[in-house]
């Protein structure tokens, strides 16, 4: 079972100016279709491992064969990790905050949906170097914010991501330069708060 890359929701420029039409198509087409390809050619040696899903990979990922184990972190994590961005960004529609379950749940957690918003910028933004920013669900069925350095997905981590930002400069360097604080508080205006309340739901079971 060859991975493959998913399709966008939407158009490449549908997210300007939050993030422009260049950036998506490089990251989208090749940042992401690299993890992809990357991923398959080292399964290709893998019989046993094709047929597993990307999740189940992941989570046994310290049991894999030493000589994968890095390679199936790096670009699986980098599939599984942009897979989610993809789903959970969309263009902008004036709904910034969840509702239902998640909004509930975000305040019972961190206080109010402001004081949320401010620990995950926190975690964004002190990401020392590449890697992302995770509104997560944890083994106790809470939400937690935290961050995974380079493309390790809080799956590795027995967690549930309903939420995640890139940090790696190709995310953001050609439209904000070095100003990734920029970037995080734009991030707020494209988030689909839809498909991550679904997800939280699915979470939690």
């Amino acid at each position: 079972m060859a991975h493959k890359l998913p399709e966008l929701g939407f158009s490449f420029d549908a997210l300007e100016p939050t993030i422009d039409k260049t950036t998506m198509e490089i990251h989208h087409g090749k940042h992401h279709q690299t993890y992809v390809t990357n991923l398959n050619n080292v399964l290709e040696s893998e019989v046993s491992l094709q047929n597993e899903t990307l999740i189940d990979l992941l989570k046994k990922i310290d049991a894999l064969p030493e000589a994968i184990q890095t390679a199936v972190r790096n670009n699986g994590g980098g599939h599984l990790n942009h897979t989610l961005f993809w789903e959970i960004i969309a263009p902008a529609t004036g709904e910034n905050e969840p509702n239902s379950a998640l909004k509930a749940a975000i305040d019972d957690t961190f206080g109010s949906f402001d004081s949320f918003k401010e620990t995950f910028t926190r975690a964004a933004t002190t990401r020392f170097g590449s890697g992302w920013a995770w509104l997560v669900v944890n083994a106790n069925k809470e939400l937690e914010v935290y961050s995974t350095p380079n493309q390790d997905n809080p799956i590795m981590d027995g967690k549930h991501a309903i939420l995640g930002l890139d940090v790696w400069e190709h995310a953001y360097y050609l439209n904000y330069q070095n100003r990734r604080p920029e970037y995080i508080e734009n991030f707020f205006s494209i988030i689909n708060w839809q498909v991550v309340s679904k997800k939280y739901e699915l979470a939690i079971g």
